[in-house]
């Protein structure tokens, strides 16, 4: 005898639902992987460099190759792509937050060998390379045929960090420690609609200044170097081959 739940042998249906669809006799052919990910770039500016209406396309020079204004290959601190300027076969990537962080170098540039990107930025002339950056910089999306702004250097924020300068000593020479970057936080976020970047496809992103910017280190004695770093924050769906 059956019941409200059905009895042996009879399926759980309403008595509207139609008819039961067919059960595949065949395995899947393939399976979806889906997770979050970040990719990143680095652009290099060396000390004296004019970046003033200049053009930097970041995300087309790969993990242990030279570019981007670097005089030596890229390590992971600097990117993470396997494959510049293209997102690799059976994968779609879907960014839906950019941030970007400005770097202090304790060269000048790299002509002589890889240089450090470890110096607190706290020196007014550094902090001057910063400001610099951000209220000039504007990054974009470059789609091979089309550019896409994204918004100003200064709203896709760092993501976190050391910030805030603080006098350790008032007698004599100042002593002062800290850091200061483009924001705690505050990163850029597509809130509706990510950006669908499709398995195979080419792209960039394009870090342009306007007519405004100062020469890199142009109020630093020290004659530091700059690097920034543009972060992608995104979902992944990856296709996996099964039969």
């Amino acid at each position: 005898m059956s019941n409200m739940f059905g009895g042996f042998g009879a399926p759980l249906v309403s008595p509207d639902a139609g008819p039961i669809p067919g059960v595949p006799m065949e395995q899947p052919k393939n399976l979806f992987r889906f997770g979050e990910q970040t990719i990143w770039s680095t652009q290099f500016h060396a000390a004296g460099a004019t970046i003033a209406s200049g053009t930097f396309r970041l995300f087309t020079t790969p993990l242990g190759q030279v570019g981007q204004g670097f005089g030596q290959a890229l390590s992971i601190g600097e990117t993470n792509l396997k494959e510049g300027g293209r997102v690799p076969s059976g994968v779609a990537y879907d960014v839906f937050g950019v941030a970007a962080q400005v770097e202090s170098s304790a060269g000048s540039n790299e002509s002589a060998g890889v240089v450090t990107l470890a110096n607190p930025i706290v020196a007014p002339g550094v902090v001057s390379d910063l400001v610099n950056i951000i209220q000039n910089g504007v990054l974009s999306w470059d789609f091979t045929q089309t550019q896409v702004d994204i918004c100003p250097v200064t709203l896709a924020g760092a993501g976190g960090g050391a910030f805030g300068a603080v006098a350790t000593a008032d007698t004599g020479t100042p002593v002062t420690t800290g850091h200061l970057n483009n924001g705690n936080g505050g990163i850029w976020m597509y809130r509706k609609h990510p950006v669908a970047l499709p398995g195979n496809s080419t792209f960039a992103i394009v870090l342009r200044y306007g007519s405004r910017a100062a020469q890199v280190a142009q109020g630093n004695a020290s004659g530091n170097a700059v690097a920034i770093r543009v972060v992608l924050l995104g979902y992944y769906k990856n296709v996996i081959e099964i039969g």
